[in-house]
Order: structure tokens, then sequence, then C-alpha cells
């Protein structure tokens, strides 16, 4: 029996998306984009004073269009994701401004070598399915970021990519490297290689840029994942129904504009909200309440039929101690439990602005446990029991017995090196050292074990040539060298 967590019964979930259809039909949405008001127009949806109200025949007629499911590759074409009922995968948190030094143990802007230490890392991480433009070097002008670090995640990593743009001007060479990955845009749209974060504004807002991303990837048959952010008790109702209810609308009107320009765009309903914490004005990643809100506005996705994604098991603490563990811990086994298919937040500390190198490590080996508990508890040759205790009185034991060592690996998950398990005596006889050192490295032998992804020499000089013409664009005379 697989374990299952629901925080909302099924008449609450039906009042939270009649309410959230009531809003968009009464108050609708802020739309700052031309082309995706122009294309609403066509479907007699015209603008008043900037907002657009959205009929609830026209959110349906969406959201009969959206895939059940949907299957990600990596850059060889193997699959690595089917984000289906039951299925849940791990990823990176995404975008962060800092980089925990393992130095010196403060946080710093990160540059093309820690993004390239954290891509060929997340390459050896067995739990952790796609890696993400998880960081944004600052040795590069802010124009290229966006392009720059997916070049790298091709560059350096095999695994599936969640990204997204900070500027719409960035998109068509994202798109372009990506085809050259996969050969051909019917290609790229049958095997998808990204999923692309787009992410409307609290409250019930779309800018120029997030609406051009969702306008783009439709198009393309690129997946997007909806990230709506609201934070309760400050740009949203304090109460967790009516931040849901905000969530609900701000998702259903990016699953119109990404279903209109393409019917059967494949999407992801996702988001990152947050309560307010009035005392420290900050929007806590690792509160509870937090992860009640990504929880049930899972289930809401799942009533639609729809595959889920959150930022959730990632923490507020500013180093790689307690508290870290503690959040992170709770919330991947709360995503796992409650069936969220992609989950975004190992590695990320401080109100999702720093990622840890270290803290990935760790929080690889969560994910793994998170994982094995939703497997849950089934017999494995179980039945009938008294051979295997007959087994165990004679022989005193069973650690050689066929059944342990038939089912061992498979029923228990042994963590890396970063858990420890030994006892006091081996782990003094090791060296007596940290989580912070274990996971150090650990870190330093997994990304030791590096190798480049699989790609045609003519597609590696093409990704190259790709990104150096996007730099001199924005005036950049030559790229940061590369480390090997």
């Amino acid at each position: 029996m697989r374990p299952a967590l629901r925080f909302l019964n099924d008449e609450l979930v039906k009042k939270v998306i009649d309410e959230a259809m009531g809003l968009l039909e009464t108050l609708g949405v802020e739309l700052q984009n031309p082309e995706a008001a122009r294309l609403l127009a066509g479907r007699g949806v015209t603008a008043t004073g900037g907002r657009v109200r959205l009929p609830r025949h026209l959110v349906e007629q969406a959201l009969a269009g959206v895939p059940g499911e949907f299957r990600l590759c990596d850059s060889s074409g193997r699959e690595t994701h089917h984000f289906a009922p039951g299925n849940v995968y791990f990823t990176p948190g995404s975008a962060a401004l800092n980089i925990l030094d393992s130095e010196t143990g403060t946080m710093r802007r990160p540059k093309t070598a820690d993004y390239v230490e954290y891509a060929k890392l997340v390459s050896h991480l067995e739990n952790i399915a796609a890696q993400s433009t998880a960081m944004i070097p600052d040795d590069v002008p802010a124009e290229v970021q966006d392009s720059y670090r997916l070049f790298l995640s091709l560059l350096y990593c095999a695994k599936p990519v969640v990204t997204g743009c900070f500027t719409a001007a960035s998109f068509p060479v994202m798109r372009e490297m990506q085809v050259c990955v996969c050969g051909s845009a019917p290609a790229l749209a049958e095997k998808p290689l990204t999923v692309f974060s787009c992410c409307p504004t609290a409250p019930l807002k779309w800018s120029f840029v997030t609406a051009q991303n969702v306008l783009d990837c439709a198009r393309a048959m690129i997946p997007v994942e909806f990230i709506s952010m609201p934070p309760a008790g400050f740009m949203a109702p304090v109460t967790l129904v009516g931040s849901l209810i905000q969530h609900t609308a701000e998702t259903l009107s990016g699953i119109v504009i990404s279903q209109l320009v393409r019917p059967g765009t494949p999407v992801l309903w996702g988001g990152s909200p947050a309560i307010f914490d009035v005392r420290r004005e900050t929007t806590p990643m690792g509160a509870i309440e937090t992860m009640m809100l990504d929880c049930a506005y899972a289930e809401i996705g799942r009533q639609f039929g729809i595959p889920t994604q959150a930022y959730i098991g990632l923490s507020d603490a500013k180093l790689l101690d307690a508290q870290a563990g503690l959040e992170s811990g709770i919330g991947a086994v709360l995503a796992a439990l409650a069936g969220i298919n992609s989950v975004s937040g190992p590695g990320m500390l401080d109100f999702e602005s720093c990622q840890s190198l270290e803290k990935l490590v760790l929080d690889n080996e969560i994910c793994g446990m998170a994982l094995r508990l939703v497997r849950g508890i089934e017999p494995k040759d179980d039945f009938p029991a008294l051979p295997l205790f007959e087994e165990l009185l004679r022989d005193k034991h069973l650690l050689i017995a066929r059944h342990t060592r038939k089912w061992l690996k498979t029923e228990h998950y042994f963590p890396g090196p970063v858990i420890d398990r030994a006892n006091r005596g081996r782990w003094q006889a090791e060296g007596s050292l940290t989580l912070g050192q274990r996971a150090r490295r650990e870190k330093e032998r997994l990304a030791a074990q590096w190798q480049p992804p699989a790609f045609a020499e003519d597609v590696r000089r093409e990704l190259g040539r790709l990104m150096a013409a996007e730099a001199r664009r924005h005036g950049m005379d030559r790229l940061p060298d590369l480390p090997e």
C-alpha cells in the first residue's frame, strides 16, 4: 500500500475551484502583454482598464486541452520523467542569487566555476532526477544570464533542465540551444528537454515578460510550470483557503494563455506560495503552513487531472545546520506523501536565494529516504512466514539467508557517507567528521567522477557558437573561461 496525504476534502476542493472561477469572471486578471490580449480578443474577451475577465466556459475549454501526463528526456533522448499520478521526482531549487562558499562558510555571488561544479555534481546525484538553472553567475551581464545558465547546464550535465527567462529576449537562443541538442524542432517537441518556469505576479497579474514566456513555450511545445506565489497575509488572504483560491485563479489564467496558443501544451500545476511572517517581514519557505499550501494546491491540480510541481523541501536557514535539515526533511517527506510530481527545492537556503552544494548532497539523501517512504510496505516472500522463522531459529541469524540476499537492497534504503550510521568508535576512527565535512568530501568525490554528456563534437561547437553570438549581441567580447 502506498502511503498518501491529503489536506482538503472533495467538497472544499470544489468550493475553492468555484470561487477561483468566480474571481476570474468578475475581477479578471491584469494582462500587460498585447499579444496575449489579442488572442483573448479573438475569443470575445476584451480588456477593460487593463484587466481581462475570463468566462468560466473559456477556462473549462482550456483545461480540457491540458495533457494529463507528459514525459521529459535527457540530452541523449532517454526518458527520465513520466509526470503521471503517483510519480515523484526531485529537482534542485532555481535561480539563486548566492552560493554558500564551502571554504569560508559565507554567502557570495556565484561565478561560472561554481555553476560548472554544480552541474557536474548533479550528474551523480541518484535521487535528483533533473537539474535546474540553479544559480545566477554574476561574471556575465544580466542580459545573457538566462541563456548562459542553460548553456552551462547542457554542456556539463545530461539531465533535463528546469529553467526560465527573466527577459523575453532570452527565449529564442534558449530554444535554439535545445533544438541543437535534440536535432530538430519536432524532436524537441517529441522529447522535451526542459521545463520553463512562468510566474504570474500576485495578485492576479501577468507581466509582459512572463506572459510572453508562456506564449513562446506553447508555440515550441516546451512544457511550462506555472509558479503562482501568493504571500498569505500580505498580497493574498491570510488564511490558507483564501490563498489557495488566489493561487488557483492565477494558475488557471496561465493555463488559458498557454492553451489559446496551442491546445495540448504540457504544463505543471505548480507554485511557490508562502505565508508572510509579519514579525520578520519575510516569506518563510520552511514554515509548516507554506508546506501545507504546497500540498493542498497539488490536490487541486490533481482534481483537474494536471501533473503538479511545488517549491518545497528547502530551508530558510543561512548555513548547513539543524534548521536546514529539519525544514528540508519535513518538506521532502510531505511532498512525496502528497504525490507532487516535480519537487523543486533541494540545495536551497535563505528564502530561495542561496544554493549550497553541500546541502544538495545531503538533500539527495533526504530525497532518497522520501522516495523509499512512498513505496510503502508490501509483502516480499513473507507468506507463509513459518519457513523463514524456522531458518532463524536454526541458524541464529538471517544475515546470509536467501530471503535477505534477495530483498535487502530493495527493502532497505542505504544512504551514502554523508549520513552517519557508524557506531561512535568507528566514527572516531574515521576522523570524527561533522555533517558539513562529510558533505564536502562527498561533493568532491562525486564531482571528480564527472564525465561530459555524450554529445557529438559538432553539437558542442554549435552550442558554443550560439552562446558566443548571444554574448556579442550584448557587448561581451568573450565568455568566461570554462573549467575542464
